[in-house]
């Protein structure tokens, strides 16, 4: 039976769909029912992926799904498919991959137009209600789709068949030859270093995003081969990027990207995922640079994460939207006028730390930013005051909407990151702050001890992606280690259970992103591709490795490496696209353990450890004299717990017992 004629969105889990749930247009979200009405009515399927925060979602969506013109063409003509692209990535990369197949320039908000059994056949990113610059108007393109499908559609189903045939060879992954992830890091690295902008940072040209994932594959050269021209281009991007307009100088916290070369002018929404990824790289580079700017930063975005993301229960929202009171950026920018009416005799600090700038194009009030000289300048206690000042009264403007909903694998990269610069700069209330993250995100595992995707109030979306156990297992590991109780490697174990359980494929050499029980999913990705973040299986690689070297587990430890090589022979024709794979896998190649026995009453070695962070290590402490659930050591051995020392172990091979703090920390560093 179909379903009502009308909008269905109001009782949905994700603050973006309800957002759609007030318009003309019948929407459903994605779901068993809503194909079935498809097939029922023998209806193609107009389906619009987007999210909370993206700017050009709510263009479309004032433009035209607001429009009553717009929505009868669309009621009349479609069965209308919504989807938050946060809570359902594993529709969104099949579809994107899909409009990308077609020649097309993917983005969002994705429109993409499928046959009544869910093949794509005709897509575009965003279009604009009314024709302009030789481009037909929204009712133009869904009247001309519809036209096609009723004058042509057995041609249109069959290219349609071609092209989900394509898309599921690229995403499923079928089993292909292996390759060594390890020896692949070196020449990916070189190739991304042959794309970086040397002077201003990050990959050329605009706009220009944190790119994440092919940061950490320069980072982990450098530590691997000492190529010190590598890690320079993280430092330089990473100075840059802080120092500019992307970043939120007043209040902390890092924008989506910026739409021009400078790092100046950004889509101003804040996503939880870019700043979890921009606090680790950002403690690296401070241990390795000793650079004050990055330390300010790593302070004000912890700030901004524990008073502005922070949802009930202590887990993260997942963005901040762009706009305020209809205009992108108001919240965040400012004029001369205020800044010397609120600051008065003090508006001059100010201006000696920071520029305005309102860039050619730009139509909103002069952005914040630092110029490359400010940068390098400590930041005064006096500077520090005025942004206090000047977040007070921000405080007081209309915000920007914030996507409540907390997803599980964006909160466990941030609890990962919270733990590691909690243990780095000395911050057990940074550290409890990951503990009571972690802890929300198990409190809402069901009765069969599985965790959800998605959590807003007390919904809950399941059941979760591969993805989500990926992340808590190296969430669990990295408060291991922050805190030496055991029971995170316990939950850890479990969730590596829920994945052999629910994703593992039949050849064992790997997992899907969907769960086997996920009934509404047309293909069945692995989710191999990196997007802002690693992809799920370089996610689940690293937390195999690690959780492996913690317990000294040789079997998972092959498994881990099982999983990576087979997951680089299917990235080898695509790595740029997949480097989280080959980072993971360089990780699994390469463990390392650092075990110390410490006396807890004068600890010597732990903060020497916390102040040399490095991606490739996990760290076991143990009490001096203690005399079970001692960890083995990487050639099986157990340490001796007699005297404090510390044991620096890289695959098989330890170092002899280190016992003085200062040649610990000459060891990491080489």
């Amino acid at each position: 039976m179909p379903l009502p004629p009308e909008n269905l969105l109001s009782d949905e889990t994700s603050p973006y769909l309800r957002q759609h749930s007030h318009n003309p247009v019948h929407w459903r979200s994605w779901s068993p029912q809503s194909l079935a009405e498809a097939k029922e009515l023998d209806r193609p399927i107009l389906l619009s992926i987007g999210y909370a925060a993206c700017h050009w979602c709510h263009v479309m969506a004032h433009e035209s799904f607001e429009s009553p013109e717009v929505a009868a063409v669309m009621n009349r003509l479609f069965v209308n498919i919504k989807v938050d692209r946060e809570e359902r990535p594993d529709i969104d990369q099949i579809y994107m991959a899909a409009l990308t197949a077609m020649g097309e320039q993917g983005g969002w908000p994705l429109t993409i137009f499928l046959t009544p059994d869910a093949k794509p056949f005709w897509g575009g990113t965003y279009f604009s209600k009314e024709s302009k610059y030789g481009r037909p108007g929204f009712i133009q393109v869904l009247e001309a789709i519809a036209a096609a499908w009723n004058a042509k559609r057995e041609d249109i189903t069959k290219s349609s068949e071609a092209l989900r045939i394509h898309v599921e060879s690229r995403l499923a992954g079928p089993l292909r030859g292996s390759a060594n992830p390890a020896g692949m890091l070196d020449s990916l690295a070189m190739g991304i270093f042959g794309m970086i902008d040397h002077d201003l940072g990050g990959l050329r040209g605009a706009p220009k995003f944190p790119n994440a994932p092919l940061m950490q594959t320069l980072w982990l050269s450098w530590l691997q081969t000492g190529n010190e021209a590598h890690r320079d281009a993280v430092i330089t991007s990473l100075r840059h990027m802080l120092g500019g307009g992307i970043y939120d100088h007043i209040g902390g916290g890092l924008s989506r990207y910026s739409t021009d070369a400078e790092w100046l002018v950004p889509h101003f929404e804040k996503m939880l995922y870019d700043n979890a990824q921009m606090l680790r790289m950002a403690n690296w580079a401070y241990a390795a640079t000793g650079d004050e700017l990055f330390r300010i930063r790593i302070e004000e975005t912890v700030g901004w994460l524990l008073r502005e993301m922070t949802v009930e229960g202590g887990g993260f929202a997942s963005s901040l939207d762009a706009d305020s009171d209809g205009e992108e950026g108001l919240f965040y920018t400012w004029n001369r006028e205020e800044i010397e009416s609120i600051l008065e005799q003090d508006s001059s600090l100010f201006f000696n730390s920071f520029t305005l700038t309102k860039p050619q194009g730009w139509e909103g009030k002069p952005i914040v930013h630092r110029s490359p000289s400010q940068s390098s300048r400590p930041q005064a206690d006096e500077v520090i005051r005025i942004k206090r000042n000047l977040l007070a009264v921000r405080e007081r403007r209309i915000r920007p909407g914030r996507d409540d909903k907390a997803l599980v694998d964006w909160n466990g990269l941030t609890i990962t990151a919270l733990a590691e610069v909690g243990r780095s700069f000395s911050r057990n209330d940074w550290v409890d702050a990951a503990r009571r993250a972690y802890r929300f995100i198990l409190d809402c595992r069901d009765a069969d001890g599985r965790l959800p995707h998605s959590i807003l109030g007390t919904r809950r979306l399941y059941p979760a992606l591969s993805s989500d156990y990926a992340a808590m297992g190296n969430a669990a590991v990295a408060l291991f280690e922050a805190t030496t109780e055991r029971r995170y490697l316990e939950d850890a174990i479990s969730f590596m259970a829920n994945l052999d359980k629910w994703h593992e494929d039949d050849e064992r050499s790997g997992y899907y992103l969907s769960a086997s029980d996920s009934t509404d999913v047309p293909i069945r990705i692995r989710g191999d591709v990196d997007e802002a973040i690693p992809s799920a299986t370089g996610q689940i690689i690293e937390a195999a490795a690690r959780l492996a070297n913690a317990l000294g587990d040789t079997e998972l430890h092959l498994k881990a490496w099982r999983i990576a090589e087979y997951a680089a022979g299917r990235a080898a024709s695509q790595q740029y696209g997949q480097a989280g794979i080959i980072n993971a896998g360089a990780l699994a190649a390469s463990p390392m353990k650092l075990v110390m026995v410490e006396d807890a009453d004068k600890p010597r070695f732990v903060p020497a450890a916390n102040r040399s962070p490095d991606p490739r290590r996990v760290d076991i402490v143990i009490p001096l004299g203690a005399s079970s659930a001692l960890p083995s050591l990487a050639d099986g051995a157990l340490p001796p717990t007699d005297k404090a020392g510390a044991f620096l172990c890289t695959g098989r091979t330890c170092l002899p017992v280190i016992t003085d703090p200062k040649e610990l920390e000459r060891a990491l560093r080489r």
